[in-house]
């Protein structure tokens, strides 16, 4: 008799598992999931931009400092992409209209290496530093404001090449 009442116990706790999906964690408050897309669709963006300056670009550092920051902005999007998954969020799949027409506006350069610098590696990322200051400082859920934290350095630093980059310095990097 307690065999079968520990088979049955035992199969029903197999079921419960293999039958429900994993419960995921606590969807982060509704300003969180907002600096989350927008962190989602600036990523996409920036990987494709960068593919295409890396593509076109004249100067071996502006190529450079494309390559890197379509390799950062990669990683970026993925751990986001992960830590979305992980509360039960899903993010864009593509950038917003607005990044789509800077995106444009730039395969139409006449000189891509300037434009790319001035419009990606300056004030686009003046942006989004602003957005992941805020985010790491103002963010509720513990995780997603670390991840801000965490990633808002990379930003800077992509920022203070740019600037070098802009000022006819070179391309040197901590990656």
């Amino acid at each position: 008799m307690n065999t079968i009442r520990l088979l049955a116990v035992t199969g029903a706790c197999a079921c419960a598992v293999s039958c429900f999906p994993t419960i995921a964690a606590a969807a982060p408050p509704k300003a969180d999931q907002r600096f989350m897309t927008l962190a989602a669709g600036g990523g996409i963006y920036e990987v494709e931009v960068s593919e295409l300056a890396a593509a076109r670009a004249k100067s071996p550092d502006v190529k450079a400092y494309a390559d890197m920051l379509a390799k950062d902005h990669k990683a970026a999007n993925d751990e986001l992409k992960g830590l979305a998954s992980i509360k039960g969020m899903v993010l864009p799949a593509d950038m917003p209209a607005d990044k789509k027409a800077k995106l444009d506006k730039l395969s139409k350069s006449s000189d891509i290496d300037r434009d790319f610098i001035k419009q990606v590696g300056l004030d686009d990322h003046r942006t989004d530093i602003a957005l992941f200051e805020k985010a790491s400082r103002i963010a509720k859920d513990a995780e997603v404001k670390a991840w801000f934290g965490k990633t808002l350095p990379t930003l800077k630093d992509h920022r203070a090449a740019a600037e070098k980059l802009s000022r006819g310095g070179g391309m040197t990097t901590k990656h």
